[in-house]
């Protein structure tokens, strides 16, 4: 039998009072409204959240928060008001006050300090400035592992990618806060660390780790924070699917409350609900069910936060849930235990009416202070400073110019729950607001940056801003004027601008010639003043500073690293910091050197079956019409070198993994590992990646590794049209010591029906008044104009196939974009039949079963603004020329999975296989055995 519950306390015995302690509600506004008076008075409300658009400053939010807590006392509630707040630091803080609250910087900005200790200081000195201005709630820490960096709207507000070190981190923000007095609420289970975005910005992210997944990586955080008192729990509203888990919305889901967060991680706290009023969760079941779904489910309170009558409607649909006997009264009083016993531990009408306000925040001051700025000069981090330009004054005299470049961005979010994946939820955001939180704007903020730094060094700085546009006439000029560069990228990983841009930048200093005509590489410091995965593997950036948030604070101390006024200390947070090791195998096979003579027959029986298995499980094998000729490129410009694992007396292949060097852009290629799907995780595989590690790294030229060939085009990285499977290849190739949080997609896509196909409208519109010129070459005086332009993109493989198209007349072409006024080349595209030397290389184009041409390896230039245009206006000449060929089916490799499939898809394409291009540092490989 289960415990009978302890009686309530008095007071508790009307229904609407206890329903009201089971929500937390926001308003507009930095005065209390009608609308807020009213659902404190009348519906018994128990918790307001504020947010950015409630606080002006530290003294007019403990006079909000002193007025919201009489207005309850006289109301006749028997407890204060649980008053909640996001305060996460870094850039996001909902309350702003440069003369009372102290900076901090972001949960990342603390994990690279390395210190366990700072980061419970901080998290302590928060608590007690909030717990200063009457907030007793804090909704944190962030407990996500960021398992990707691509597209997730978290960043460096999470602790890293290491769920060890995210747990450790976040344990000690726990702790910091309730020793000020605040209670907890740990966010956002049960992961925002690797969300999938699918459809419109209304549609809702989606988790598709399966449940075990998720345990052995995800959760770890939120289970020892759990097990370390976590006082409350935010579940998130995103959906989940994968195996043995079909959820719309997490934090309406039995499964996902009840099941996995009460009953398998043994959470006893309080469990709160996203927002309800976000769009995706309206439109599809309305504001009044879903209250009534997340109670069900076992959320304690639920979250709206601003409609006054969405909030309305909320209470409405519990009352008419209890009425209806959907929801008993034993659930409401439970769920009211758990909030009475946190309110007792972080707040008492002696507390809420008496809060210590500016006075007592004039005391912590001083050693706030001194707490911020040891916070802000452990973090920053200089990753690496190959060529030795800091501190700057080493390199720049005190008369010469230093340039400094800014992206235009947005305000520092100052995030509420409700909009912790705003950019994909419910996007709508109220600017003003968002620039009270953040102690200034982008641009301002860059501006006072550019002043600090002239100010330090008492020389000419030169600032200017860039876009998306790219690389303009005024930017070469002050690259070509200043003495040294500085770059500023803010989150280049999701804001694909800022890294063409500075690549472009890069390329610039890298070929500057001297008035005289002596060739010398100017100066470049890139700062990433976001997410540090910005260029932490590209080894072309020679200086790399990360600051891991752009406040006022945080670019005082980078000024400090620059001129050498500061030793910075920092190292960068998680996996990403790590020497890469090789695993050893348990079992060690016998790996020997591909023999063509021998091994090829044999090659091609294994090659069929692997097909055959993908085939019994309804898969379509990226092998499709591979032959083992399509491993073996012979070309001087590339050394191969490929492994098998062989059984010696039947001669069959158990294992094959082709590598190549690609001598034009120092990157040492693991192009392909297969392994007899009856002989897997017996360390073949291992065994085989170790010999193809060993062998690329005895070559001087390579300088980074790569997953992933996109020539010979067969696997063009980890392949991921199968969900499940990839998920295994990830965690494979991560064990291995790939940072496969830094992969970015890839694909090969099919248009067929080219007889019938018409482009859309808008499109050929486009191209007509595009200022354009387009030519199609096959070989012949062009070369070398087509070849300068492909040096411009340092991709492995590109090189060599244009390389292999302009050789191959009349079967390959290229077609080029021009500028009219000059006839630089601005853009260039392959275009090829089934004739061609590159279609043996192709297995995508076998795999059409169709007569096809091909199209591959778009080249834009990063100067270029008009980058999708371009990229259309070039894939649709190639259409044509295939077209006239008389194939009724066009193959698109090699195309970047960042913003150009959907664009594709309007044409008529369709994605054929997908894949993770990974990359990384050679230098970072750490052999144990000799080579």
């Amino acid at each position: 039998m289960a415990p009978k519950e302890d009686p309530l306390p008095p007071g508790w015995e009307n229904l609407d009072r206890q329903m009201g302690q089971l929500f937390m509600m926001g308003f507009d506004g930095t005065t209390v409204d009608s609308r807020i008076r009213s659902l404190i008075q009348d519906y018994h409300l128990g918790s307001v959240l504020l947010g950015a658009k409630n606080l002006k400053s530290a003294a007019d939010t403990a006079r909000l928060a002193l007025e919201l807590q009489t207005i309850a006392r006289d109301a006749g509630h028997p407890v204060p008001l649980a008053i909640a707040l996001d305060q996460e630091n870094g850039g996001v803080n909902s309350l702003f006050d440069q003369i009372y609250i102290r900076q901090f910087p972001s949960a990342m900005g603390i994990a690279a300090t390395g210190s366990k200790q700072l980061a419970r200081e901080v998290a302590s000195a928060t608590g007690q400035e909030l717990k200063a201005v009457g907030v007793n709630w804090i909704l944190g820490p962030v407990l996500d592992v960021l398992t990707s960096v691509h597209n997730q709207p978290l960043g460096v507000r999470t602790s890293g990618d290491d769920p060890q070190e995210v747990s450790q981190y976040g344990v000690e923000f726990m702790k910091g806060y309730q020793e000020a007095g605040l209670a907890t609420c740990g966010k956002h289970f049960p992961s925002y660390g690797n969300l999938e975005f699918f459809g419109s910005e209304a549609d809702v992210p989606i988790i598709t780790e399966s449940l075990e997944q998720l345990s052995l990586n995800a959760l770890v955080p939120f289970r020892n924070a759990i097990a370390q008192g976590l006082d409350a729990m935010i579940v998130g509203g995103v959906a989940m699917s994968s195996a043995g888990v079909n959820v719309m919305h997490a934090c309406l889901s039995e499964q996902v409350v009840d099941d996995l967060l009460r009953r398998d991680l043994k959470f006893g706290g309080v469990v709160v609900s996203e927002c309800l009023g976000m769009e995706a969760l309206t439109h599809n079941i309305g504001v009044g069910g879903g209250t009534v779904m997340a109670v069900k489910a076992g959320c304690d309170v639920i979250l709206l936060c601003r409609s006054f009558a969405s909030q309305q409607e909320a209470i409405t649909g519990l009352k008419l849930g209890v009425e209806n006997g959907i929801i008993n009264r034993g659930r409401i009083e439970q769920s009211l235990r758990k909030v009475l016993a946190m309110k007792s531990r972080c707040t008492s009408w002696e507390q809420a009416l008496n809060p210590g306000s500016v006075s007592s925040l004039t005391k912590m001051q001083p050693s706030h202070t001194a707490l911020s700025t040891r916070a802000y000069t452990s973090s920053i981090t200089v990753v690496r400073d190959k060529n030795g330009l800091l501190p700057l004054f080493s390199v720049l005299e005190p008369d010469e110019e230093l340039l400094l470049l800014t992206p235009l961005v947005k305000p520092l979010l100052a995030s509420a729950v409700s909009r912790s994946v705003a950019e994909n939820i419910n996007s709508a955001t109220d600017s003003s607001a968002w620039e009270r939180a953040a102690s200034m704007s982008g641009e301002s903020v860059f501006r006072e940056f550019g002043r600090s730094l002239a100010r330090q060094r008492g020389g000419r700085v030169l600032h200017t801003s860039y876009t998306a546009s790219g690389v303009r006439p005024v930017h070469e000029n002050l690259i070509d004027r200043a003495n040294a560069v500085i770059v500023i990228t803010a989150d280049a990983t999701r804001n694909l601008y800022q890294h063409g841009f500075t690549k472009h930048v890069s390329l610039i200093c890298k070929s500057y010639c001297s008035p005289t005509g002596e060739r010398r590489e100017k100066p470049l410091i890139v700062v990433s003043v976001s997410s540090p995965y910005d260029f932490a593997i590209d080894l072309s950036i020679g200086t790399y500073i990360c600051t891991y948030d752009f406040t006022e604070t945080a670019l005082q101390a980078l000024v400090k690293v620059l001129y050498g006024d500061l030793s910075p200390s920092g190292s960068l947070p998680g996996s990403i910091s790590r020497s890469q090791k090789l695993q050893q195998s348990r079992q060690h096979w016998l790996v020997e050197t591909w023999n063509e003579e021998r091994d090829a027959d044999a090659l091609d029986a294994l090659l069929a079956v692997v097909r055959e298995d993908a085939s019994l499980i309804g898969q379509r094998s990226e092998l499709a019409n591979v032959t083992s000729n399509g491993f073996l490129l012979r070309s001087d410009d590339v050394d191969e070198a490929h492994f098998v694992v062989r059984n010696s007396s039947t001669h069959a292949l158990y294992g094959f993994c082709s590598t190549y060097s690609f001598q034009s852009t120092g990157t040492g290629v693991i192009g392909s590992l297969i392994v007899d799907p009856t002989r897997r995780k017996l360390s073949i595989g291992h065994s085989l990646h170790n010999r193809a590690i060993r062998a690329l790294l005895q070559r001087k030229e390579v300088k980074r590794f790569q997953l992933g060939s996109r020539l010979p085009n067969v696997y063009l990285g980890i392949p991921t049209t199968n969900p499940i499977e990839r998920k295994k290849l990830r965690q494979w190739f991560a064990n291995l010591g790939w940072n496969t949080a830094l992969s970015r997609p890839v694909c090969s896509m099919v248009l067929r029906n080219l007889s019938s196909w018409v482009p859309p409208e808008e499109l050929a519109r486009s191209l007509q008044m595009a200022e354009v010129n387009y030519d199609l070459i096959c070989g012949g005086t062009h070369t070398e104009s087509v070849l300068d332009h492909v040096r411009t993109n340092s991709r492995q493989g590109i090189m060599e196939v244009y390389k292999l198209a302009l050789n191959n007349p009349p079967h390959c072409g290229i077609i080029r974009a021009k500028r009219p006024e000059d006839g630089a080349v601005l853009a260039s595209i392959v275009v090829y039949d089934n004739q061609s030397i590159l279609a043996e290389y192709v297995s995508a184009l076998k795999d059409s079963h169709a007569k096809a041409g091909g199209i591959s390896s778009p080249i834009i230039s990063p100067s270029v603004g008009e980058y999708a245009t371009l990229m259309q206006g070039l894939i649709l000449l190639g259409i044509r020329e295939v077209r006239k060929q008389g194939a009724d089916t066009v193959v698109l490799d090699c195309v970047d999975g960042d913003g150009n499939v959907d664009s594709l898809c309007g044409m008529g394409f369709s994605v054929l296989h997908s894949f993770e291009e990974v990359t990384c540092d050679a230098a970072t490989w750490n052999i144990a055995q000799p080579l």
